[in-house]
């Protein structure tokens, strides 16, 4: 056989060059669709969005005020999307609930910047708490019964009592102390999930976070790939979710809702705590599933709204609320946390609840180990290489 040529050598060496660089700027291509996509208002990115109070939203943050809508007057997206069949939905045609929507929407609007210089005071939930139709007559037996439960996002200070740091010092005390936790840089978390109301059991749940503020949570269904696989990432600037639930399946994370998955991030890292959140407080005491609390609230990155909830006796955390925001209202975000375990010095949580307006996943951990090498590939961004 025939050696090659110099010439043929050279052609096939400009082919590969040639060749790499035609993947570079596809990956390139990749990349700056994406970026482009983020960038998209609702209104360039879904047809018929033409409220204006919604349209020029980012996709992520439309999608949660849509969530908003949803749960303040207790319907599902069929209600006011029915398509052809029971299981079906039409998003572009205009029903006469949506045509509702849209005056409602804008009247809100114009009810806080008329009366409240624009803060949002007034929002669906305010009418409708979870009804179709507003009710307007209290009933006599809630009058004479016990207190309305409802409690208000913003928690007014109070001076008795313990104060936000020395809540939040016995909390670093009760994880394992201010020096042990600063030496975390990184830890893996793995175990099972439960889907709400017992549904998509038999996942395979894991969070893998590196310090500062990177942290991937994952779904996968190995034996029930049916069900699809759920993943939300924060890179330490830029975030995605996958959801087989959601109207996208996968879209970049924009808006309030990056604030939200930043601030998860970081509060991995518990002891960072006073450094994520500012203008803290704390409120009167509460109680959270039967345990008595001390509350703390402050601000996180962006402006979210955060409450946090701690076990009066163990210092421990019981839960958390973000609140990230929408014209129609705020959109809450909670975590609850129990089953507190030391690994290496610091405790913990081993049964985790995380609820949102579109879901609610139960996770019993079996594993966590901490200071491990991490792949950064694990917070990549689809199209982002």
């Amino acid at each position: 056989m025939k050696r090659w040529s110099r010439s043929l050598i050279l052609a096939a060496a400009v082919m590969l060059v040639v060749l790499l660089m035609g993947v570079a700027l596809v990956n390139r291509a990749a990349a700056q669709a994406s970026q482009a996509a983020a960038s998209k208002t609702a209104g360039e990115t879904f047809k018929n969005v033409n409220t204006s109070t919604l349209k020029g939203l980012t996709v992520a943050d439309f999608l949660q005020a849509m969530g908003v809508i949803s749960a303040d007057l207790g319907l599902d997206c069929a209600d006011c999307h029915p398509g052809a069949g029971s299981d079906k939905v039409d998003w572009v045609f205009d029903t006469p609930r949506k045509k509702m929507a849209r005056r409602m929407i804008e009247m809100l609007a114009v009810i806080n910047k008329t009366n409240f210089g624009g803060a949002q005071f007034v929002t669906c939930f305010t009418c409708h708490h979870g009804r179709l139709r507003p009710t307007t007559t209290i009933a006599l037996d809630a009058l004479y019964g016990p207190p309305n439960e409802e409690k208000e996002d913003s928690i007014a200070p109070v001076s008795d009592g313990p104060n936000a740091n020395q809540i939040l010092d016995k909390y670093i005390q009760a994880l394992g102390g201010a020096q042990k936790l600063a030496s975390l840089t990184s830890f893996v978390a793995t175990g099972t999930s439960v889907g709400y109301g017992g549904l998509g059991g038999g996942g395979q749940f894991q969070i893998i976070a590196k310090a500062p503020d990177q942290r991937t949570l994952s779904i996968t269904f190995k034996d029930h790939p049916e069900r699809g696989d759920s993943t939300w990432v924060y890179n330490g600037h830029a975030g995605w979710i996958k959801s087989p639930r959601s109207l996208l399946g996968q879209f970049d994370v924009t808006g309030s809702d990056l604030d939200g998955l930043r601030l998860e991030a970081l509060m991995a890292f518990p002891g960072q705590i006073k450094q994520t959140l500012t203008n803290l407080h704390a409120g009167n005491p509460d109680s959270v599933n039967g345990q008595d609390v001390d509350v703390v609230q402050g601000t996180g990155p962006g402006g979210v709204l955060v409450t946090l909830y701690f076990d009066k006796k163990s210092g421990l955390p019981v839960r958390m609320v973000r609140y990230g925001r929408s014209p129609v209202g705020r959109v809450p975000v909670q975590s609850d946390w129990a089953d507190f375990r030391a690994v290496n010095g610091i405790k913990f949580p081993f049964q985790y609840t995380y609820s949102w307006l579109d879901g609610r996943q139960a996770f019993k951990l079996t594993d966590v180990k901490t200071n491990v090498a991490i792949d950064q590939a694990k917070f990549a961004i689809p199209g982002s290489k």
